[in-house]
């Protein structure tokens, strides 16, 4: 076949089991992307401390999500894989892989499953670069190309966050949701959150690229919705250092302080929804927004496998396709 498409994402357990969850996490947490800390004093850490505390409590809330006997991100990556297989905009066929930079399916392997193509096209399924995720699969391909001497081109998508149809997609989805659950009085972005110290030593450009989708997505917004503030945080901080803010569970309590009571809220860095989209926003923080004397919260989902990703995705590829 002549062109591939690699599709990544981030990773999840493979199973609703301890083990399963323990070995995601403990390749997740490896990753010099993800924890840049000294490995003899993380590893003790990771393994003696975090591991056995943070195991039976993600358990649990996976539980509340699971869905088709697997996790909402794989369901949901897997499905649109799926469909772009079979949903292609060009007389020449794609064949079209998906990986996860940890956990399974792994990256060696979707790409011998597309050793036949002379052109392979690498999509993070991440908006917003960063190094903690979209270099980190960069950096697993391309030491697996040199040590697998995989001869086809490759080509690595950076990322898309301003892109016009991916700014589309999330409007329709926000006028759905304003369409089924009612104006809300404020529409919140919540993005992953980094540590600062990343932005400062590696001057990781990622929080540009969140206000930069936005800014864009606030400008759509305002010929309908003047009315609607859009404001934007950072979820997901782990450990004690210094992460970006703000963060949305503060924001979240501040706002209904402050008499907001019906508030929208979407995750635009996920492509598919997740334990951290699923429970920490839906589930966590609804319940510290009514808490704080919020009446009404309403999450919009994350684009998922729905045709509107399915037509984002090759919409962003189109020029390397042609």
């Amino acid at each position: 076949m002549e062109q591939g498409l690699l599709l990544v994402n981030l990773g999840t357990p493979s199973a609703l089991t301890k083990t399963a969850i323990k070995d995601y996490l403990a390749e997740f947490l490896h990753d010099r992307h993800v924890v840049d800390l000294n490995p003899l004093i993380w590893y003790p850490i990771l393994h003696g401390i975090i591991l056995p505390k943070r195991v039976p409590y993600i358990m649990q809330h996976y539980q509340k999500i699971w869905i088709n006997a697997q996790s909402p991100l794989a369901y949901y990556s897997q499905s649109l894989c799926q469909k772009l297989q079979t949903n292609q905009p060009t007389k020449t066929p794609i064949q079209c892989e998906l990986a996860m930079t940890y956990g399974q399916p792994a990256i060696l392997s979707a790409l011998n499953k597309l050793q036949q193509c002379k052109k392979i096209t690498v999509l993070p399924l991440f908006p917003q670069y960063s190094t903690t995720t979209t270099q980190a699969v960069f950096d697993k391909i391309k030491l697996i190309v040199d040590k697998q001497k995989i001869g086809a081109e490759i080509n690595y998508h950076y990322d898309y966050a301003d892109h016009p149809s991916y700014i589309d997609a999330l409007y329709i989805q926000i006028e759905q949701a304003f369409a089924a659950q009612g104006k809300p009085d404020a529409l919140v972005l919540s993005y992953h959150g980094i540590p600062i110290k990343y932005i400062t030593k590696r001057h990781d450009a990622y929080p540009q690229r969140c206000e930069l989708t936005t800014q864009r997505l606030a400008q759509k917004l305002q010929h309908n919705h003047p009315d609607i503030p859009v404001k934007m945080a950072y979820q997901s901080k782990f450990g004690k250092g210094e992460w970006t803010t703000p963060n949305t569970s503060h924001l979240l309590t501040q706002m209904a302080k402050e008499g907001i009571k019906h508030v929208h809220v979407i995750c635009p860095g996920f492509s598919a929804d997740c334990i951290e989209t699923l429970y920490e926003i839906d589930d966590e923080n609804r319940e510290i927004f009514l808490a704080a004397g919020g009446e009404r919260f309403s999450y919009i989902p994350a684009l998922n496998d729905t045709d509107l990703q399915v037509k984002l995705v090759w919409d962003l590829l189109k020029d390397v396709l042609q």
